[in-house]
């Protein structure tokens, strides 16, 4: 008898699905989604309506930053709907892609067929962080070039008034509103490594989803509360409002830079944590509803521990355990925007040119009347400003009333005299103008020395 022996079987190997492949892949089921959709028309478009809806009022978005400039130039829209968006819009934005592109999973109870067709639980992270970034990033670009394209369409290439009332020319104001949107997209990644981390950790719960507009929300009361300056700085959240030092002279580079790097922190702790307990999750559990305890040690304490070591970091090395807002900085800043703006409005009346030094602006400021402590934010600061024109004896002298919100940022509001800053019209050669030194924008450099000048 004859034995035989029987072929050996071959064995197949499973070879794991490419990442990018499954980045198009998760990218398609990205935008084949009706609210994606939805949001990034509404990017692309929505701002370019509300600029030119701003165009055709009397009234002026004024309580925003660069908002009294909308009339002037079309630079000041990008700054405008930079400062909603990193209030409300961006928060949301990451809340809807990266907070749900893991949920949505658990929901429809997916992730088997997943893992079959991907073959590797790391090629699946890595493709769908990349997919909501770009969708992200895509919505970002459209709040950009929407509300740019608006104000220079309907407004014009003009030059733009920095927040210190110096003139930027149009290049020189389209490179900062460029570096503005830039500076933003480090907060932006940081809500989205939150979003992806909620996604995993929490699970088909509602809150995985709003958790990147809860932190922004709870960053902000931060930042409106009386902390200090190295507090506000560890927090990623500090980035969507420091970009205003890109538009004085000299730039004020010390916070913007310190927010992004913490941002950028931020962004890859919360994404390498959303990783480990991708990883370490359970695929099998068709009931699976988040890691529980988990999501609070490897998801919240590390975060938590970031900020403190932040904060430490910061104020050893800028001693910044303070408010920021001393009287120094305060009389500096009013002084500095004064002179820039008087020069305009001199222009405007065609008056004999006269420059800042000539001018030899000066500012004392108080606050509370000069009662109680004379640092920190409030609508109760009070600056009497004063210049010399050559060739005339008499000093200058003008009224202000000065609002400052902690983050530096101030509104001084004139209070005479009326042919100065007194009224918001100048009757000029060609027809009333805007008057420049009634009302104007400025910024406190919180990280500056101070100074009694």
């Amino acid at each position: 008898m004859t034995a035989t022996l029987a072929p050996e079987t071959p064995v197949i190997t499973a070879v794991p699905v490419s990442v990018n492949r499954g980045y198009c892949f998760e990218l398609v089921k990205l935008v084949s989604q009706w609210r994606i959709r939805l949001l990034v028309l509404a990017c692309w478009i929505v701002p370019a309506v509300f600029v030119v809806g701003v165009s055709q009022q009397s009234t002026l978005p004024v309580d925003t930053l660069f908002g009294r400039w909308m009339h002037a130039t079309g630079w000041a829209a990008p700054l405008v709907m930079l400062g909603f968006a990193g209030t409300w819009a961006l928060p949301l934005l990451t809340s809807v892609v990266a907070g749900d592109v893991f949920a949505s999973e658990d929901r429809l109870g997916t992730w088997r067929h997943l893992l079959v067709a991907v073959r590797s639980p790391r090629r699946i992270f890595v493709a769908k962080a990349l997919a909501s970034l770009s969708v992200i990033l895509l919505l970002v670009a459209g709040l950009a070039v929407s509300s740019t394209v608006g104000g220079l369409l309907t407004v014009g290439n003009h030059p733009l008034v920095g927040l210190d009332g110096h003139l930027l020319s149009s290049g020189d104001a389209a490179w900062r509103v460029l570096l503005a949107w830039v500076a933003a997209l480090a907060p932006t990644l940081a809500l989205a490594g939150i979003g992806l981390l909620g996604s995993i950790a929490l699970g088909r719960s509602p809150m995985g989803l709003l958790l990147p507009a809860l932190v922004a929300i709870v960053m902000q009361v931060a930042q409106m509360l009386p902390l200090p300056v190295a507090v506000r700085l560890a927090l990623p959240g500090f980035a969507f409002i420091s970009w205003n030092g890109l538009f004085t002279s000299p730039t004020q580079l010390a916070p913007l830079l310190s927010a992004v790097a913490v941002s950028l922190v931020w962004a890859v702790l919360a994404t390498v944590l959303a990783y480990v307990l991708f990883l370490r999750r359970d695929f099998t559990n068709l009931a699976y509803d988040g890691s529980g305890r988990r999501a609070l040690t490897v998801g919240l304490l590390p975060l938590a521990a970031l900020t403190a070591l932040s904060v430490a970091a910061i104020a050893v090395s800028t001693s910044s355990m303070g408010s920021g807002i001393e009287p120094g900085k305060v009389q500096r800043s009013v002084a500095t925007a004064f002179a820039h703006l008087y020069r305009m409005q001199t222009d405007q009346l065609h008056r004999p040119a006269v420059t800042e030094a000539q001018l030899r602006t000066t500012a004392a400021c108080a606050k509370s009347a000069g009662k109680g402590a004379q640092e920190g934010a409030g609508n109760d600061w009070r600056c009497v400003v004063s210049w010399h024109l050559p060739g005339v004896a008499v000093t200058g002298t003008a009224i202000y009333q000065i609002d400052i919100t902690s983050d530096g940022r101030f509104m001084a509001d004139g209070d005479g005299p009326k042919e100065v800053n007194g009224y918001f019209l100048l009757r000029t050669s060609t027809g009333d103008a805007p008057n420049p030194l009634w009302q104007f924008d400025g910024n406190v450099e919180l990280l500056g020395t101070s100074s009694k000048g």
